[in-house]
């Protein structure tokens, strides 16, 4: 196969940064706020000065990458049956987290999410097969003094069968989380096998370590469950403006992290990660639709594999306040940087306004993307019957290939659109003149008057009940 490449990083420009951020951790250090974390810490050559400022020297993190697999398979719910392999250059997408506002696509308006529009999103993604992988979307405004994390998950647990990446407050909610999947796939040895979910959490940029997300961090790594710990730097607000600097110093976190981890429990799965983003000076917001968002993805897509660990990425995100033009072009450019790259679990499909918004149509949208430049970077095959020279020499000069049963064979191989258009005019016209925007809305209603997710036994339902009542 002759497939398309993007390369950024040699290997000794990845031992660069990775030499820079075992700099920091020896240098600098990060402070830590969990107590457990510290004492295993101190079971090491880590030096603690001031009560909490660690120093980490170069072997402690080199230990750790050691120790962590790579490989990590997620499965669909309550079974064996893998949905989304993280390794190598394999590319799964899902959406976003924990918006306030949701884009309603019956009216056209934002505003905040409902319980029922965090559900309707929850049965576009279980919908659409360019999705492997599903998240909570919005923050539903409507729970009350509910804990919204864990009403979240049972949530996607109901209605949709693809793994899981969640988020939540603090170790309790975790335990609560682990507790429902246990319930719906024969306990947590059986999970550890066929992990359905993957915890989304976050260091503090710069250099700190909470206590409730280094509580998070080991309670996933006790339960050899899969973590994507990734800080989030901001050129220029809380990291060097610089790429460089800022890849440098989200490094340094993600290695700390995982030298935590790892001493907790070595071997525990966890996927390399840094949302590495930058402020724009003019309007302080923390830019997803730029280039430098976009180099960063491949920086980090490079110095994971270089680690031998899975990957974490963003695509289908856009600073558009609409699912316009902008939002389309941010989204078509997101994904095909991130199947090149081969960043392995790619979120935030849906996303605009930097993260405040979910859009069902921005998350069809982007499916329809993933599936163009999926064909895209899987090349061209350059074998004998590919390249057709018995068929060529068949036809001969004037000849046509319409009816060789070399292209019945194989012309069902091309991309077809299934929202995009390829009518001429007339037959545009004789349909109605939609424009995209409004086929667009066409499917995604249709998607959430239609789709019907597999559902869960009565008996599983009711232990999450119990669960969500217990633990609330």
């Amino acid at each position: 196969m002759a497939v398309p490449q993007l390369r950024m990083l040699s290997r000794e420009q990845c031992e660069t940064i990775h030499l820079a951020s075992l700099e920091i951790l020896r240098r600098t250090g990060v402070r830590i706020y969990h107590e457990e974390a510290l004492h295993l810490l101190r079971q090491t050559d880590a030096v603690i000065t001031d009560e909490n400022l660690v120093r980490f020297p170069p072997g402690l993190v080199e230990w750790a990458l050691e120790q962590a697999p790579s490989r990590i398979a997620l499965c669909r719910r309550g079974s064996d049956e893998v949905v989304a392999r993280l390794e190598g250059r394999e590319v799964n997408f899902g959406p976003g987290s924990d918006c306030p506002n949701y884009l309603d696509p019956r009216t056209g308006k934002r505003r905040p999410f409902t319980t029922a529009d965090v559900i309707d999103c929850i049965h576009v993604v279980d919908a659409l097969p360019e999705l492997e992988f599903c998240m909570s979307m919005g923050i539903p405004s409507d729970l009350g003094t509910a804990n919204p994390y864990r009403h979240q998950f049972a949530l996607m647990l109901e209605h949709t069968s693809k793994p899981i990446v969640f988020v939540c407050d603090d170790r309790a909610d975790c335990e609560a989380i682990a507790a429902m999947v246990s319930a719906v796939g024969g306990g947590m040895e059986s999970l550890r096998l066929n992990p359905t979910l993957l915890l989304y959490s976050e260091p503090s940029t710069p250099l700190k370590h909470s206590e409730t997300a280094t509580g998070k961090l080991l309670y996933m790594a006790e339960q050899a469950l899969p973590i994507v710990h990734s800080p989030a730097p901001m050129m220029g607000g809380t990291a060097p403006v610089t790429l460089a600097g800022g890849l440098a110093l989200g490094n340094a976190e993600v290695l700390s992290s995982l030298a935590m981890h790892q001493l907790k429990r070595p071997g525990a799965p966890f996927v390399y990660g840094s949302g590495l983003h930058h402020m724009d000076m003019k309007t302080t917001i923390s830019v997803y639709g730029a280039p430098e968002f976009q180099l960063a993805r491949i920086a980090v897509a490079e110095m994971g594999r270089f680690y031998g660990l899975p990957t974490w990425g963003y695509a289908g995100h856009s600073d558009s306040c609409t699912m316009d033009e902008q939002a389309a072009t941010d989204a078509t450019f997101s994904v095909l940087v991130a199947l090149l790259a081969g960043n392995n679990l790619v979120h935030d499909v849906g996303y605009l306004e930097a993260g405040l918004t979910t859009s069902p149509e921005m998350v069809v949208f982007t499916a329809e993307t993933i599936s163009m430049m999926r064909h895209f970077t899987q090349g061209i095959s350059l074998d004998a019957e590919s390249l057709a020279l018995d068929v060529i020499h068949k036809v001969g000069p004037g000849g046509d290939f319409l009816t060789a049963r070399h292209t019945l064979k194989h012309f069902r191989a091309l991309w077809q659109p299934t929202l995009l258009s390829r009518q001429r005019a007339d037959g545009w016209v004789a349909r109605g003149s939609k424009r995209l925007g409004q086929r667009l809305q066409e499917r995604t209603l249709s998607i959430l008057e239609e789709h019907e997710p597999e559902s869960l036994p009565d008996s599983v339902r009711e232990e999450i009940a119990y669960i969500l009542e217990k633990r609330t």
